[in-house]
């Protein structure tokens, strides 16, 4: 069983004064399910129901009480009723609109409840039946693919993994990145680590790629709206993994004939169903971050392992040294981004870049972070520090003196000179401390 972060939460969460139900949010496959039955062991009575079986589904269709339902869930678990720690949970929760409405009765109505709620497409189903979840009387938590962390944890490598928790990876730092090139190849959806986990052969995942890939595209139907909606989609789902970690124009997209309201729209369906996120560029180097959604966006997929496979470039990933060498860095570009993003545990998390606002300027910062109040420039290159040109600018207007570099060199820091003379340091930081970055920045802020 992989130790995911979220039992931390979920622990927190179930001792709180004033726990709600909780939703757990994130694409199929990415490990909802066998989480709670993880976080199931904490319990003295664990109910489940799987709202994708009809007989499940009918609980709440005949009963419209807490009461009388919760009698019906514990017989139908053959369960006692005890006055012992309890855990109520309901998979795929979208396929009962009555289910959902009933969450916030769970809440005024039986606090002594544990209740999680998990299901893919949620806001995009209950949208369709203009239907919303109980405002104010439930929380939300995402669920991503296995961060670095996670992924050593399955592949049983947990000595090096609290060596990284512990920033002393120095000593080891070249066996500690062959390990991040095998996360960046393999990626971090749990089934595929499993697999990884018992073979060591990125052959084997094959299989495994493809079910999720085609689970994906069967999926298309729930995203879509209608005939037209579902083509889109489906287009956007075949040719969009070959677009990752590249700015993109959504008129035209993948040499479609699809108008940019059309594109635009599919992709904001895929990213309600966690599958990507469209990453808008900010011009400010301080907080508040205010994107610029006119200017064109990067598309950065849930799972770089995914990318790998579906673009055909799994063998680049696998004969590299340095993983910046593949697809012009977009590959390096991409695993970072997804480590930044298993850094927040809201589901509201956004990644950004920054780009120049000058005309005819086509200087970039790979990702702004916010730490502390303060916006951090993050950059996915090697090379000389005098050659970070887009840095540089950024630094200029920065109120800040601290600028981190993500490459696969030992960690290091460096006094920098601006091109118009302002110093800052730059941490030179390994791409597996990407994972604990705000561990890294707490000591140098």
């Amino acid at each position: 069983m992989i130790n995911r972060k979220a039992i931390k939460f979920l622990s927190e969460w179930k001792d709180s004064e004033n726990r709600k139900p909780l939703v757990l949010r994130g694409a199929r496959q990415v490990g909802k399910s066998t989480l709670v039955e993880s976080f199931s062991s904490q319990f003295k009575v664990y109910l489940k129901l799987n709202l994708e079986k009809e007989k499940d589904i009918l609980l709440f269709e005949q009963y419209s009480d807490v009461e009388s339902l919760l009698t019906a869930i514990y017989l139908h678990n053959k369960k006692t009723v005890l006055n012992e720690p309890t855990l109520l949970f309901i998979d795929e929760i979208q396929n009962s609109l009555k289910a959902v409405a009933m969450l916030r009765y769970f809440y005024e109505e039986a606090p002594h409840i544990c209740v999680i709620a998990a299901g893919s497409l949620l806001e995009t189903l209950l949208k369709a039946e203009e239907i919303s979840f109980p405002v104010g009387r439930i929380e939300y938590y995402p669920i991503r693919p296995l961060s670095f962390l996670e992924f050593l944890d399955g592949i049983n490598e947990e000595f090096d993994r609290d060596v990284v928790l512990n920033l002393n990876a120095d000593a080891i730092h070249s066996r500690v990145m062959e390990l991040f090139r095998r996360y960046t190849l393999v990626g971090g959806m749990p089934e595929a680590v499993v697999q990884y986990s018992k073979m060591r052969d990125i052959l084997s995942l094959a299989p495994v790629y493809r079910s999720l890939l085609t689970s994906y595209i069967d999926d298309s139907e729930k995203y879509a709206q209608d005939e037209s909606d579902l083509n889109v989609v489906r287009h956007c789902l075949k040719v969009g993994w070959n677009n990752a970690a590249e700015a993109i124009t959504f008129h035209n997209f993948g040499g479609s004939n699809y108008r940019s309201r059309e594109v635009g729209a599919a992709l904001r369906t895929l990213q309600k169903a966690f599958l990507l996120e469209l990453v808008y560029p900010v011009t400010g180097t301080r907080l508040p971050i205010l994107p610029e959604f006119r200017k064109k966006p990067k598309l950065i997929w849930l799972d770089t392992g995914l990318v790998n496979y579906y673009s055909g470039i799994q063998t680049d990933v696998f004969s590299v040294q340095d993983i910046q060498d593949v697809w012009r860095g977009r590959i390096a570009e991409h695993i970072v981004g997804q480590e930044l993003l298993c850094l927040d545990d809201s589901v509201l998390a956004e990644r950004n870049f920054w780009r120049r606002d000058k005309d005819g300027s086509d200087a970039e910062v790979d990702f702004v972070y916010s730490y502390k109040s303060k916006l951090i420039p993050i950059e996915v290159k090697s090379g000389h520090n005098a050659k970070l040109k887009s840095l540089h600018y950024f630094m200029d207007q920065s109120p800040l003196d601290l600028a981190v570099r993500v490459w696969s060199g030992s960690f290091s820091i460096d006094t920098v000179k601006t091109l118009n003379g302002k110093e800052f340091r730059l941490l030179n930081l390994p791409f597996y401390y990407v994972c604990v970055l705000d561990m890294v920045l707490g000591k140098y802020i």
